[in-house]
């Protein structure tokens, strides 16, 4: 009797207040939405240092014939004499764990590779404009200041690149995108528990009679809380289950998307996904509660 009385009340306060449950519905969904996305923002970017930190590499670029680098203006380019020297001359580097030379040819390979889509950059580069190159893998890639500072201006090098310099770019466009997503999930949560305060004090309102009687027949606090608090509770795990949603679809048609882009093997996992889900449905709920017991706390004073 009492379980069908609790049920009952928390119909009659969802049916009552139907446009405040759907507005904080939606408020959670896109709050816990957004926290999920910069949780998956985070692991994806935890997983692709890993697996790139791992491949990061150092170009040694040799001079060209007629090459407009400062350096290469007196030079006829590099032999193969000079290519042997340079080349053990880099072995020898107590940070160097392995050469590899990359002809020209191989290079023009790869950049038709890299650019297959852009068919009018590919017409205006040949062979011939490809620079040979020496991929200097480190066995920290935290010491290529070292590497780059004794091979930069060395005769027959026309400059050298880090990898790492060009990652550390795109990945902190990332972590940007992550702050941005869980700053905005935070306002959103902070919405979100205005809003389910506001709307446990309108239902708590709308019933005040009913409140009224049961305190007077000597009901206790946590049964006079219940109805609402348990209005707060299936509020949560609506918006939870639609934040759900919009993760799942986020993971298949934008992290996935990204990940064939970057053409790599750090794809986020499902079970990350399901991890992020189950905490985000966790905190949306928690945060109903608190938000219902507390805002009921002040204003039933009970």
């Amino acid at each position: 009797m009492r379980a069908n009385f609790i049920f009952s009340e928390v119909w009659i306060g969802l049916r009552r207040n139907l446009t405040m449950t759907i507005a904080v519905v939606v408020t959670v969904a896109i709050g816990m939405a957004l926290l999920g996305v910069g949780l998956m923002i985070s692991s994806q970017i935890s997983s692709m240092r890993d697996f790139w930190t791992d491949k990061v590499e150092v170009s040694v670029f040799l001079c060209k014939k007629n090459d407009a680098f400062p350096q290469c203006k007196t030079s006829g380019g590099v032999n193969e004499q000079e290519q042997a020297d340079l080349k053990a001359e880099i072995e020898a580097m107590p940070q160097v764990e392995q050469v590899t030379f990359e002809n020209a040819a191989e290079a023009y390979k790869n950049f038709r590779t890299q650019n297959a889509n852009n068919t009018v950059l590919l017409s205006a580069i040949q062979v011939d404009d490809m620079p040979e190159s020496f991929r200097v893998k480190l066995k920290d890639p935290n010491t290529y200041a070292a590497v780059i500072e004794a091979l930069s201006g060395r005769p027959g090098v026309s400059n050298v690149i880090n990898q790492k310099e060009l990652l550390e770019k795109f990945f902190g466009l990332l972590e940007k995108l992550r702050w941005a997503a869980l700053i905005i999930a935070i306002i959103l949560v902070f919405a979100a528990t205005l809003q389910i305060g506001n709307t446990v004090r309108l239902s708590a309102y709308n019933r005040r009679r009913e409140t009224g009687i049961m305190r007077l027949v000597g009901a206790s606090n946590l049964y006079i809380q219940l109805p609402f608090v348990m209005e707060g509770v299936i509020s949560g795990l609506i918006g939870g289950v639609v934040a759900a949603m919009l993760l799942i679809v986020s993971k298949v048609f934008l992290f996935d998307a990204v990940q064939v882009a970057l053409n790599n093997n750090s794809e986020l996992a499902w079970e990350t996904v399901a991890s992020v889900i189950s905490l985000t449905m966790v905190v949306g709920v928690i945060i109903c509660v608190l938000a219902s017991f507390f805002t009921l706390r002040r204003y039933l004073r009970v």
